[in-house]
């Protein structure tokens, strides 16, 4: 007797199951692995070499003296300006928001309307046998109230260094970064990405995170503690199919 084919379902979770365990098992009883540089944006930056804008000959003369105008002299201008160039990246992020929102209505309403006289006809049969005022009363009345608060606190006290890669049209300058650490089996990241203003950077070559336009700061990890605060691939699936 041949055995009956696997639901369609079944199969799909399986194969879902198999692919999301393909790296756990390769990377079982290892550490986790760090990303390569070599095929970074900052690599490809620093690799790329721009034309100089001074072509005229120099002499051997010209870097002897203290007061000499280059980036390498002793006052010279050390701050990142091109592809390539490195800064530093503060972060200090120390940000509490509240916000409390409170609301309340109400509204009453009433209506009477009685009937005296009915040009005479009310004395007649059957109109005399009926009381006809008060003829009609209504009343009504709503309320509504409502009350939320929001609170919120985070902290975040970090440096990295950033390269410089590439520049806009109008001068300002695209940064990117990226840092990883590897304790025993936890590996944390720290990425950061945005755009700054030259003029923005500081003589220590520094730039604080408020300044950065369209900033995108990342701070995780993974690892074996990663992966135990995360739900399993089968909780998720149900999580993402039940309904309820």
């Amino acid at each position: 007797m041949l055995p009956k084919p696997m639901p369609l379902a079944l199969t799909a979770f399986a194969l879902l199951a198999l692919t999301g365990c393909d790296d756990k098992v390769r990377d079982l009883g290892r550490p986790p692995s760090m990303t390569s540089i070599e095929d970074s944006r900052e690599a490809q930056a620093m690799s790329t070499m721009p034309l100089p804008r001074d072509v005229s000959a120099r002499r051997e003369i010209d870097s002897a003296s203290l007061w000499t105008a280059g980036r390498r002299s002793l006052l010279g201008d050390r701050r990142a300006r091109q592809a390539g160039d490195i800064l530093t990246v503060a972060i200090e992020i120390d940000d509490q928001a509240e916000l409390s929102a409170s609301s309340q209505r109400g509204r009453s309403g009433s209506e009477n309307m009685s009937v005296g006289a009915l040009l005479g006809f009310e004395e007649e049969a059957p109109l005399a046998e009926l009381e006809l005022a008060p003829g009609l009363s209504t009343s009504s009345s709503s309320a509504a109230a409502g009350d939320g608060t929001t609170r919120r606190n985070e902290k975040i006290t970090l440096r990295i260094a950033a390269t410089v890669v590439g520049t806009l049209p109008n001068g300002i300058l695209q940064i990117q970064g990226s840092q990883e650490v590897r304790v025993n089996y936890e590996l944390r990241e720290l990425l950061v990405t945005g755009f700054v203003r030259p003029e923005d950077i500081s003589r220590q070559n520094e730039i604080p995170y408020d300044k950065i336009a369209s900033a995108r700061i990342s701070y995780g990890g993974r690892g074996q503690i990663t992966n135990m605060q995360q739900p399993r691939l089968g909780q998720q699936v149900t999580d993402m199919v039940m309904p309820f």
